[in-house]
């Protein structure tokens, strides 16, 4: 009984840090003169809100590991005679690893965010677009079917835009905007057609409907064309590959590093691009029907793996570097989706996120102490040849932007080298080629 009333309010888990998003923004219209002093009161309440949804997401993940039970809950917006529409949310492990993901790094990205951007003349908008989208990102996940996961997808989409273009009178932040969004355009208008092609195919949106119906229809009983379905397969897998920066649609990322660097850590690195790799997470009954898919899938991996390593190599600007190194991780994550390494692919999302958004962090503790020494230059700041001789200044960025660099490169005993060893292992028995 107990277990059921808290599924039953699983429901909060978007919609609370969107409460925080409604009173700034109605601070803003009524006071937007604010004092500094008024303006961070705002940190807090957006901090606790997440906290509640951390704690919340918390206890579902427990339940799921003592019971192992999915619960879904769907109320209809449209109902006619040859079509409906349900809306509602899913609570399975999945929604619950991802829940504990954008939360706990939320929190601490809000945390940082209240000092780093506490001279910004934005700081109310600031937090206002990064409750907005933790809702987002939230809503996502515990999305049950592929209309909802549509409607999510673009609200990320849009707070991504937002944040990266935070400081819009700088032109090289709002082309960096512009080009994420035309880039995720295309993307985005491959996952419509993805999800309209199989709702041709199936019906339905929902995910358990959608499963169970397309392999009856497609591998059993060979009702429907073949080639059709690979390709709406492939439009789907479209979505994710703009959205977590695989090759061919990985330019936008860089390029975004113009935003601020709490938004390089939270969105960049934790968990937008993470939304990607959710879908494919999601759809992967779908697309593991589907052999030629799972094929493309693995070598878009691998591609991205050799090209983001290969690049971050190249550059001079710390945020450019580990956004590379975010594309290369990624690429590994894909991989080990396309050989059907479904755990281990999750495992390694979740140390990478929090690995990388400590050296996001981390360099954003370097750049701003450089910025007093040679003033506030981006190019010079952000430099790392002229970055020489920190550690005496800074022993305590300078340790743990090390552990989290041995982490990501998977030396033990770290987190990623668990997640990363096991996913080289299961490429290795997939395919030698792979693991290569």
């Amino acid at each position: 009984m107990v277990m059921e009333r808290t599924y039953q309010y699983a429901w909060i888990i978007p919609f609370v840090p969107l409460l925080v998003t409604m009173l700034i923004g109605l601070e803003l219209l009524l006071n937007p003169t604010a004092t500094k002093n008024i303006r961070r009161i705002w940190a807090f309440p957006a901090v606790l809100l997440l906290s509640i949804v951390m704690v919340f997401s918390t206890k579902l993940a427990i339940q799921q590991i003592n019971g192992s039970s999915i619960y879904e809950y769907l109320w209809s917006w449209s109902i006619t005679s040859d079509f409906s529409l349900e809306f509602g949310y899913l609570i399975d492990p999945l929604t619950s690893i991802m829940s504990i993901l954008i939360t706990t790094v939320g929190i601490l990205v809000l945390i940082y965010s209240d000092n780093y951007m506490s001279h910004d003349r934005g700081y109310l908008r600031f937090f206002a677009y990064m409750s907005f989208f933790n809702t987002a990102m939230l809503g996502l996940v515990t999305s049950p079917n592929l209309i909802q996961i549509h409607i999510f997808w673009e609200l990320v989409g849009m707070c991504s835009y937002l944040l990266i273009g935070f400081w819009f009178t700088r032109p090289i932040a709002a082309n960096a905007c512009q080009k994420a969004f035309v880039t995720n355009r295309v993307g985005d208008f491959g996952l419509l057609l993805g999800i309209l092609g199989f709702y041709l195919i199936t019906g339905s949106f929902e995910f358990q409907d959608l499963f169970e119906i397309f392999n009856d229809s497609i591998i059993n009983n060979n009702e429907m064309n073949s080639s059709f379905a690979t390709l709406c397969a492939f439009l789907l897998f479209l979505g994710a590959v703009a959205k977590s920066a695989q090759f061919p649609l990985h330019v936008w990322l860089p390029d975004a590093m113009e935003g601020p660097t709490p938004i390089s850590a939270l969105i960049h690195a934790a968990t937008m691009v993470a939304a990607g790799i959710f879908l494919v997470a999601r759809l992967l009954p779908l697309f593991i029907a589907i052999p030629y898919i799972m094929n493309i899938i693995s070598l878009i991996g691998v591609i991205t793996v050799l090209l983001g390593a290969t690049l971050a190599l190249a550059q001079r600007d710390i945020k450019r570097s580990l956004a590379y190194s975010t594309m290369s991780q990624l690429g590994y994550i894909m991989l080990a989706l396309g050989i059907g390494s479904y755990r281990a692919a999750l495992f390694h999302l979740i140390t990478h996120a929090y690995s990388k958004a400590l050296l996001f962090l981390g360099s954003g503790s370097i750049i701003h102490s450089m910025e007093p020494i040679i003033g506030y230059s981006p190019t010079k700041s952000q430099n790392m040849v002229l970055m020489g001789g920190l550690t005496k200044y800074m022993p305590i960025t300078k340790t743990t932007f090390f552990l989290g660099t041995l982490s990501l490169c998977g030396i033990p005993p770290l987190a990623c080298f668990w997640s990363k060893d096991e996913i080289l292992n299961d490429s290795w028995l997939y395919s030698p080629i792979f693991a290569i």
